[in-house]
């Protein structure tokens, strides 16, 4: 063990930020390259719709059960398995030969994904200093964003260099790459690592409390998740929108190129990145400031919503590009100021089993996933209109705000959390 410094605590925070964007890249890489491959296999919007959504049903299924299993068996295996099965999928999406089995290889990524953000949040309960967690859960996601918005010109660039299916390939194997450094790497307690400090060890929460292998809660834990869970859905929908729709929405509704329409989504998935990080870091400064986890978690998240829906009504009239384009952004930007605060709150609640409620929370957006895409891809085809889907999202924003409310991060079903004090001093 040393003595002085966070470069464990830094070095593992940083590999979950790979794994959010190496994620993020595997699910969305199919958004970017089906302007090739839809024309290839003669796929329809509806039919691509499916697909994109294919991912989200084992996605959604995985959700609660994965978080279990990283709670029973640990990050470290469990997130080392879960990314042999979704480089493995990424490949097998490029070895694909029509609508079937592209759905069959999506079907596979979603099972590799399900349990991959729960454990994650799993691996921050042991590894993140309670003041930092909405920082954390930010980052992450930021990296997820960055994704987002660098799988478009990437996919792109390596259509042109190889073909679709060798864009596949490229990725599957990276996926593969960082299984074998996370799991050389990782340890589920932080004391078992070798380059942990004693600073880190004396300001991280006690390993026993993570390690207890006591029954889940069902009773207490379901319905204190469900209103976190709603709201979550409510910005899913939108969320679910943007990865799936938005090159479509340039290559079709503008008639961009293949390299316009993936730098116009790179553009508006921007946004993203630095939203996700700038709603970690206020609810953060807000918890630290006033100690009340209720004022940090839920205010940032009824700001996100008001402003995304803001942003979201123009775009219901816009047809110049750059406009459109600056609203999309602007949107998105607020839209995951969410997600810090939000990802927060099972690691509030139910911090021994942060990976489960985590879970159940990210079921919410998982059927959106669903939902979403498909639905958007039946009204272009039923209206010939790329805005009136947005509809939708302006009306699921509202609910969203009304039951963000009850979500209650302040009442933890074990205990308490630290005091405002205790916080300061932390950070």
């Amino acid at each position: 063990m040393r003595l002085s410094g966070r470069r464990a605590t830094s070095i593992v925070l940083f590999l979950l930020c790979l794994m959010y964007l190496i994620t993020y890249i595997d699910r969305v890489n199919v958004s970017t390259a089906s302007i090739a491959f839809r024309q290839e296999l003669h796929l329809s919007n509806i039919e691509y719709g499916w697909i994109f959504s294919a991912f989200a049903y084992t996605y959604a299924m995985f959700q609660i059960v994965g978080g279990w299993i990283g709670d029973r068996y640990g990050p470290r295996l469990t997130l080392g398995v879960c990314g042999a099965i979704w480089g493995v999928a990424t490949l097998c999406t490029g070895l694909a030969g029509g609508f079937w089995t592209l759905v069959l290889a999506r079907l596979l990524l979603g099972l590799g994904e399900g349990a991959t953000f729960p454990t994650a949040t799993r691996a921050m309960s042991g590894w993140t200093r309670a003041s930092w967690r909405g920082f954390a859960q930010g980052i992450t996601h930021s990296f997820a964003r960055l994704g987002n918005a660098f799988a478009p010109p990437l996919v792109a660039y390596l259509i042109l260099l190889t073909s679709w299916r060798g864009s596949f390939v490229v990725l599957g194997v990276a996926s593969l790459v960082w299984v074998s450094v996370w799991y050389f790497y990782f340890r589920d307690n932080p004391a078992d690592h070798r380059d942990i400090s004693e600073t880190e060890m004396k300001e991280l929460p006690p390993y026993g409390i993570y390690r207890e292998r006591a029954m889940v809660p069902w009773g207490r834990l379901l319905p204190r998740m469900l209103p976190t869970t709603i709201v979550y859905f409510c910005y899913g929908w939108t969320f679910w929108v943007f990865l799936s729709w938005i090159p479509q929405l340039f290559q079709q509704g503008h008639h961009l190129s293949l390299t316009g329409s993936a730098w116009s989504a790179a553009i508006v998935a921007s946004g993203g990145v630095l939203g996700d990080t700038v709603g970690g870091v206020i609810s953060d400064r807000v918890y630290r400031a006033t100690g009340d986890l209720a004022k940090a978690r839920r205010n940032v998240i009824i700001g996100s919503f008001l402003g995304a829906l803001i942003f979201l009504v123009p775009i219901l009239f816009l047809e110049d590009l750059v406009l459109l384009t600056a609203c999309l952004t602007l949107t998105f930007f607020c839209i995951e100021l969410t997600i810090g605060p939000i990802w927060s709150v099972p690691m509030d609640i139910a911090p021994k089993y942060a990976g489960t409620a985590s879970g159940i929370m990210n079921t919410g957006s998982a059927v959106a996933a669903i939902v979403s895409p498909t639905v958007f891809g039946y009204i272009v085809d039923w209206s010939g209109s790329w805005q009136l889907p947005f509809a939708a999202s302006i009306g699921l924003l509202l609910v969203g705000i009304v039951l963000t409310f009850w979500m209650r991060p302040d009442k933890a079903i074990d205990a308490a959390p630290p005091p405002a004090a205790t916080l300061a001093a932390a950070s």
